[in-house]
C-alpha cells in the first residue's frame, strides 16, 4: 500500500506502524513503501512496488521474482542478495500447503518499508562547499527498531543498500534479538579526507538523519568508512541538535560514553566463533594448525586474524585494494600489529610495509588469485570478491570452508561452485559476521539500563549467541540440508511467522 505524500512541519516521533508520513524538508526526500499488504498497490514513487501474483503456478522456479527483477534490474547488487536468498528456500516455496504464503511473505520482506534520501553539505579545507548524497532504508521492522549500519564509500547507491539491508533482517533475525533491518550510508568517500573535512561530513550527515533516530525506531552502527571516530563525530551532533545524552541511538560508541566493551572486536570473533563449531561438529577436527585466509585489513579482517591466532591457527593474508601481504608460514603477532597500526593509525596502504613484515607484497592480486592451499577462507573485505575462477581455485587447493566475514563476499556463479562440493563448509554472511550486530544490540540493553557490563560478560554472551545460531542452522537444514540453506530459512521463516501474527502479512 503506498501513501500519499503529505507536507509537514514536524515529524511524530511515535507514528503507528501502518500509517507512514513523508516529510519534505528542503534538503530532504522521503520515499516511502509499504509491503505488508496482500496486494501492493502501483505507483510512481522511485521506489515501486512489485504486484504479488497469488494465481501462477510457482511450484518449480522463481518465476514469481519476475516483476521485482524488472522493477530493480537497475540495482543488480540487490538483485543478487534476492536470488541468493530465494534459492535457499525453495523446499518452502514449494511446500503444498504453506507455499503460497511464503511466496507472498518474501515478496513483502522484499520491499523496504521506507527510504529516507538527502543531500549532505559540507565544507573542505579550501572553504568550497562541498555535496555528498545520503540514504537510510529502513527495511523491516517486524521483529524491532531498525538496526544496521553505515556505510560511506564512493560506491554506495540505493541498490547497495537495499542489498544490505534486505540482508540485515535475516541476520538480526537470526541473533535472537529484538531488531528489525535497516542500512544506510552515503557516497563521501573518507579516505584522502582531513580529520577536519570528515567531522565535519559527520556533523552535516547527522543534522539531516538525526530527526528519524530513537532507541525504539532506527539505530544505526558503522560499517566500511564508519568506524569509531565517525560514529563520536555522529554522536556528538546528536547531542548538541536533542540535548539528549543518555539514548542509544547509535551502538559502535566510544566506551567513553556508552559504548560496550568487544563491539570493535565482535564481527571478527563471532566469525572465528561460528567457524570452530563448524570444523568441530563437521569435520571433527581443531582450529590449531589451520592454514587460513582472510580478505581486508579492516575491523572484521583485524579481529578476525587476532582470534584465529589465539586458536592456533596460521593467517596468511591480508589485503587492500592494491593488493595482497602473503604470509606462507603464518604472520605473527609483530606483522598483525605493524598492519593494524599501518590501517588504523597511519591510515596507509599494505604495499608501504614491504620490508617491515615477514611476509611479501604482491601487487593487484587478492588472497583468491594467489593458487596455493588454504584449509578455511574469510573472506572479509566488501561484496563478490570471490568470483566463480576463485571458488573453483579455491576447490582444486582442498579448500575445507568458507566462512563469510562481510555481507555477500561470494558472487552468485562461486556460490554455484561451493554448492556443487557440499563436503566444503560454507557459511553465510548472515550467520557468520552476526556477532557485530550482536553486540550492537547488547550495547543497546546497557545504554537501556544505564551500565556498562564486563569485557567477559560481553564476550560469554557473545559466544553463547554464535552457538545459538550455528545450532538454528543445523535444525533448519536437516540432515539433508547445508548450513547456508539453514541459515536462509532460519531467518526467514522467524520473520514471516512473526509478520503474520503482527497481522502484516496473511
Amino acid at each position: 500500500m503506498m501513501v500519499s505524500m503529505m507536507k509537514l512541519r514536524t515529524l511524530g516521533r511515535n507514528m503507528p506502524s501502518f500509517v507512514l508520513t513523508i516529510l519534505l524538508l528542503a534538503t530532504t526526500t522521503i520515499t516511502t513503501t509499504h509491503a505488508r499488504t496482500r496486494t501492493p498497490t502501483t505507483s510512481t514513487s522511485t521506489t515501486p512496488t512489485p504486484t504479488m501474483s497469488t494465481t501462477t503456478n510457482h511450484k518449480n522456479d522463481l518465476s514469481f521474482l519476475n516483476d521485482l527483477r524488472s522493477q530493480y534490474s537497475h540495482q543488480p547488487t540487490f538483485l543478487q542478495a534476492v536470488e541468493e536468498m530465494a534459492v535457499g528456500l525453495m523446499p518452502l516455496f514449494q511446500d503444498p500447503r504453506e507455499g503460497e504464503f511464503y511466496r507472498r511473505a518474501f515478496l513483502s520482506m522484499a520491499e523496504p518499508e521506507r527510504m529516507i534520501s538527502f543531500r549532505v553539505p559540507w565544507m573542505d579545507d579550501s572553504g568550497k562547499l562541498q555535496f555528498n548524497r545520503g540514504w537510510r532504508v529502513e527495511f523491516n521492522s517486524v521483529l524491532g527498531p531498525y538496526k544496521g549500519g553505515l556505510r560511506f564509500h564512493p560506491t554506495v547507491d540505493d541498490g547497495i543498500l537495499k542489498f544490505l539491508g534486505f540482508e540485515q533482517i535475516f541476520k538480526n533475525a537470526l541473533t535472537g534479538l529484538p531488531l528489525g533491518g535497516g542500512k544506510g550510508g552515503s557516497d563521501f568517500n573518507p579516505k584522502g579526507k582531513s580529520e577536519a573535512e570528515v567531522r565535519r561530513f559527520c556533523e552535516s550527515f547527522m543534522t539531516e538523519l538525526y530527526r528519524y533516530l530513537h532507541p525504539s525506531t532506527d539505530v544505526p552502527a558503522g560499517d566500511i568508512g564508519v568506524g569509531g571516530r565517525e560514529i563520536g563525530y555522529m554522536f556528538g551532533q546528536y547531542k548538541r541538535l536533542t540535548n539528549k545524552h543518555g539514548e542509544g541511538v547509535l551502538t559502535g560508541k566510544s566506551i567513553l560514553f556508552g559504548g560496550s566493551p568487544l563491539r570493535p572486536e565482535a564481527t571478527g570473533y563471532g566469525v572465528v566463533y561460528i567457524t570452530k563449531l563448524a570444523v568441530e561438529k563437521r569435520l571433527d577436527r581443531c582450529m590449531d594448525g589451520m592454514r587460513c585466509a582472510a580478505s581486508g585489513s579492516g575491523n572484521v579482517w583485524m579481529y578476525c586474524a587476532e582470534k584465529l591466532m589465539s586458536l592456533g591457527a596460521k593467517v596468511l593474508t591480508a589485503s587492500d585494494s592494491n593488493g595482497v601481504l602473503l604470509f606462507e608460514d603464518g604472520m605473527t603477532k609483530e606483522d598483525w600489529d605493524t598492519i593494524v597500526e599501518c590501517k588504523q593509525v597511519q591510515r596507509g596502504r599494505l604495499s608501504s610495509l614491504e620490508g617491515k613484515i615477514s611476509g611479501r607484497y604482491i601487487e593487484k592480486g587478492t588472497p583468491w588469485s594467489l593458487d596455493i592451499p588454504y584449509d578455511l577462507a574469510f573472506p572479509c573485505a566488501t561484496q563478490n570478491e570471490i568470483k566463480k575462477e576463485d571458488a573453483e581455485r579455491l576447490v582444486k587447493n582442498g579448500v575445507l570452508g568458507v566462512v563469510e566475514g562481510a555481507n555477500l563476499p561470494t558472487d552468485l556463479d562461486a556460490q554455484e561452485v561451493l554448492r556443487a562440493n557440499p563436503s566444503i563448509i560454507y557459511i553465510p554472511g548472515k550467520a557468520s559476521n552476526a556477532g557485530g550486530v550482536a553486540v550492537s544490540g547488547m550495547e543497546m540493553s546497557q545504554n537501556a539500563q544505564r551500565l556498562t557490563w564486563t569485557a567477559e560478560e560481553v564476550d560469554e554472551k557473545l559466544q553463547n549467541t554464535m552457538s545459538n545460531i550455528y545450532q538454528q542452522m543445523e535444525d533448519a537444514a536437516g540432515k539433508e540440508g547445508t548450513l547456508e540453506q539453514g541459515a536462509n530459512r532460519a531467518g526467514f521463516i522467524k520473520v514471516a511467522k512473526a509478520s503474520k501474527e503482527l497481522g502484516w502479512i496473511y
